[in-house]
C-alpha cells in the first residue's frame, strides 16, 4: 500500500467559504506521519464553521489531554469573579489567602500573580507526582515557598502552578473550587466538551490506550536537549527530583483527568477547547457571552512582555492568557487572547474577527508548546474568517 493511501483521512465539515481550510488540513496530514490523529474547529461569532478531524480511531468525540490551554479555562473562571466583583487584581493574594505572604509575599497581588510575576514556579525540593495532580496539595507546599525571583521585577512561566495558585484564592473567596465553579458556570451550562475533572462516564472517549507521546524526532530532541537539575527550568517544571516529571505521561493519569489540575490537567476536544472561546467572547448556543467586553479587554491587555526567565525566550502575557497575537500569529486582531499547551494543541479568541480557535492532537510537540502546524491552520482560518 503507498504512503499516500495509508495516510488518515479527513472527515468533518466546513462551512460556505471555508473549503481552503479544509483544503490546508488535509494537506497537513497527508504530511505527517500516517498515526497522526488530531481535531480542528473554529467557530465566528458563535456559529461553527469548522469541525475536521483525521487519524485511526479518532472521531469528532474523542478528548484529548490539552495540557497549558488548561489555563484558558482556569483563567476564565478567575475572569468571571473579577467581573463579579467578587475578586479585585489589585488586592494582595494574601487578602485572600493568608498563609501565602510567607517568605516576603506578602505585597503580591492577584494582576502579579495571574501574570506570572509572582516568582512561585515551583518547590526548592520538588512535588512528589500525587502532589502534582492534587492543586491543593500544591498551594500548600507553594504558601511558604520564597519566590525565586523579587516579586514584580520580572515574568517566568508558572507552567505547573499558575493554576494552584489561582485555584487556592478562588477556593478562599468562594468557598467552592475553581473546578467546581467552572463546572458550574462554564462548561455545563454552554455544553463545553472541555472537563477540569474528567467523569467516569466520559473515560472511554479518552483514549489511554494509545497515550499522549513525542514523536520520534522530538523525543531525540529532548534527549539531546542541555540541561542542568537545579535550574530555574528544570525547578518549574519538577525535573530536579530523583525521579523526573515525566510530561508526556501527565494527562495519562486517571487521577489527574480526575481531578482536573488546573494547570495542566484538563481533558477536551478541538470542539470543546474553541467553544469555550466562543462562549466567552459573544453569543453561543442561544447564551449571552460569558465576559464583557470591557473585561475580556482587560484579561487580554499585556501585562508581561520579554524574556520569560523559565522559557529562557521572549513571550507575552495577558492576566493569565497568552497574548496570542504577539508570538506565532502576529495577523490576528489586537486583544486576542487565548493559551497553547505542550500536547500541540491551541485554543484563542480574536474578538475583533469574532473568532474561535481549537486544535488537539495526540502526539505530543514537546519540547515546546502549540504544534507548529497551528501556524498555518490558524492563518487559513483566519483568512476565511475575514473573507466572510
Amino acid at each position: 500500500m503507498s504512503q499516500e493511501l495509508r495516510q488518515p483521512t479527513v472527515h468533518g465539515t466546513v462551512a460556505d467559504g471555508y473549503e481552503t481550510v479544509r483544503a490546508e488540513f488535509a494537506a497537513f496530514v497527508a504530511e505527517e506521519r500516517p498515526d497522526y490523529e488530531g481535531q480542528l474547529a473554529a467557530y465566528v461569532h458563535g456559529r461553527r464553521v469548522v469541525d475536521l478531524w483525521a487519524g485511526p480511531g479518532t472521531d469528532e468525540h474523542s478528548l484529548y489531554g490539552v495540557y497549558s490551554s488548561t489555563k484558558g479555562a482556569a483563567h476564565l473562571v478567575v475572569a468571571l469573579l473579577v467581573q463579579d466583583g467578587v475578586l479585585d487584581l489589585d488586592r494582595e493574594v494574601a487578602h485572600y489567602w493568608p498563609e501565602f505572604a510567607a517568605e516576603g509575599k506578602a505585597a503580591v497581588t492577584l494582576r502579579e500573580l495571574i501574570s506570572h510575576r509572582a516568582g512561585v514556579v515551583g518547590l526548592d525540593a520538588g512535588f512528589t507526582p500525587e502532589e502534582l495532580a492534587d492543586d491543593r496539595a500544591i498551594a500548600q507546599r507553594l504558601a511558604t515557598q520564597r519566590p525565586f525571583w523579587r516579586p514584580g521585577t520580572a515574568f517566568g512561566y508558572h507552567g505547573l502552578t499558575i493554576g494552584a495558585l489561582t485555584g487556592e484564592v478562588v477556593r478562599r473567596v468562594t468557598g467552592r473550587t475553581l473546578q467546581e465553579v467552572y463546572e458550574e458556570r462554564v462548561r455545563a451550562p454552554y455544553g463545553l466538551d472541555f472537563y477540569l475533572g474528567l467523569p467516569e462516564a466520559e473515560e472511554p472517549r479518552y483514549r489511554s490506550a494509545q497515550p499522549m507521546l513525542p514523536t520520534p524526532a522530538q523525543q531525540a530532541q529532548l534527549a539531546a536537549a542541555p540541561s542542568g537539575p537545579h535550574t530555574l527550568t528544570s525547578i518549574a517544571f519538577n525535573n530536579h527530583v530523583p525521579q523526573p516529571f515525566a510530561l508526556a505521561d501527565f494527562p495519562n493519569s486517571r487521577t489527574v483527568r480526575a481531578q482536573g489540575q488546573a494547570s495542566a490537567g484538563g481533558v477536551g476536544s478541538a470542539r470543546g477547547l474553541a467553544g469555550l472561546y466562543a462562549a466567552a467572547i459573544g453569543e453561543f448556543d442561544g447564551r449571552p457571552p460569558l465576559l464583557k467586553p470591557d473585561t475580556a479587554a482587560e484579561f487580554a491587555q499585556i501585562h508581561s512582555v520579554g524574556l520569560d526567565l523559565v522559557a529562557r525566550a521572549e513571550q507575552a502575557f495577558g492576566l493569565g492568557f497568552q497574548a496570542t497575537a504577539q508570538g506565532s500569529y502576529p495577523f490576528l486582531g489586537a486583544g486576542s487572547f487565548g493559551h497553547g499547551g505542550a500536547a500541540g494543541s491551541q485554543a484563542f479568541a480574536d474578538p475583533r474577527s469574532g473568532l474561535a480557535y481549537g486544535y488537539t492532537r495526540r502526539r505530543t510537540a514537546f519540547p515546546g508548546g502549540p504544534a507548529p502546524e497551528n501556524e498555518r491552520l490558524v492563518k487559513a482560518v483566519h483568512t476565511a474568517a475575514l473573507g466572510h
